[in-house]
């Protein structure tokens, strides 16, 4: 199966995980893929693109003709998480689970990829994005191998940590890693999470209206989990006029929606906005870190 592995996926494999890394398993992909079409019996149809930002996902034929999906991650993006997460979901909420191919990889029912909730009006979105998510929260299976909401920031509040300083960027930082301290201390449930909850990733889907895919799965309070979506559309939010009141008001909106605490949601939503923003600004994303630190600003 000749191809070159989508850009979205080269970008972000090398900024989250390093060049080296990520060229040393790209550069096994081609073979990789045929080896996993081969093994699973799987006919391809295409590589979606732009496709996954940590993985490649094929169009593919079962060898009873159905169609499916296959997701073929690296090892170091700790695919078996996943897999373990969809098991445990069986479909509610989100995709299906129909088979493992080896070498990380998982096939799963087919959707519409074409059709996110990013194609539906920002009300309607988030209305059915609060439907989706709130299916996910669920009791975590026993012995389950997930990190902690708690151990995954951990880490990120770590990098952050450089970003700290006198300007308006290290005084954001620090407000972001002061909030985190306080939510941690603070945490009272453990549920399975998403872990990267937002419209794009909820599709339209034959079986049920709406699903979720690419779950990072971790386990912890659930506000972690909606703060992602709240800046969902960032780039429209800062364009208003209105963009700021708009922002908390989405905050507000959601967390009543789904009964959480409003200051936990804006708490995770600032340490996450904050978190993309700094990271974006180490690789060299400069309009995308400002697009972030000003929503973060806001709240």
């Amino acid at each position: 199966m000749a191809f070159e592995p989508p850009q979205r996926l080269t970008r972000t494999l090398g900024e989250t995980y390093g060049d080296a890394t990520a060229a040393a398993w790209l550069e096994t992909l081609p073979a990789l893929a045929d080896q996993v079409l081969d093994q699973a019996s799987l006919d391809a149809e295409r590589v979606m693109a732009p496709g996954g930002r940590s993985s490649l996902v094929v169009l593919v034929r079962r060898s009873d003709g159905s169609p499916a999906a296959l997701k073929i991650a690296p090892p170091f993006t700790r695919p078996d998480r996943e897999r373990e997460a969809l098991a445990h979901w069986n479909g509610w909420g989100a995709v299906q689970l129909l088979d493992e191919a080896g070498e990380g990889s998982l096939v799963l029912e087919r959707l519409h990829p074409e059709v996110s909730l990013r194609s539906l009006p920002e009300a309607k979105a988030l209305l059915e994005a609060a439907g989706t998510v709130r299916k996910l929260w669920v009791e975590p299976p026993a012995e389950h191998g997930f990190e902690t909401v708690t151990e995954r920031t951990a880490r990120q509040a770590a990098a952050m940590d450089s970003h700290r300083g006198g300007d308006a960027t290290g005084e954001l930082t620090a407000a972001a890693l002061a909030a985190r301290e306080e939510l941690v201390a603070g945490a009272s449930e453990t549920v399975l999470l998403h872990g990267n909850f937002r419209q794009g990733k909820v599709l339209a889907g034959d079986r049920a209206p709406w699903l979720a895919v690419g779950p990072e799965p971790l386990v912890g309070e659930r506000a972690y989990d909606l703060a992602r979506l709240v800046r969902d559309r960032v780039e429209d939010l800062v364009a208003a006029s209105s963009g700021a009141s708009a922002a908390r008001r989405r905050v507000n909106k959601l967390a009543d929606s789904l009964d959480l605490d409003r200051e936990r949601l804006r708490g995770w939503t600032l340490f996450r906005a904050v978190e993309s923003g700094t990271r974006a600004l180490a690789a060299g994303r400069r309009q995308d870190a400002e697009l972030l630190l000003e929503f973060a600003s806001w709240l």
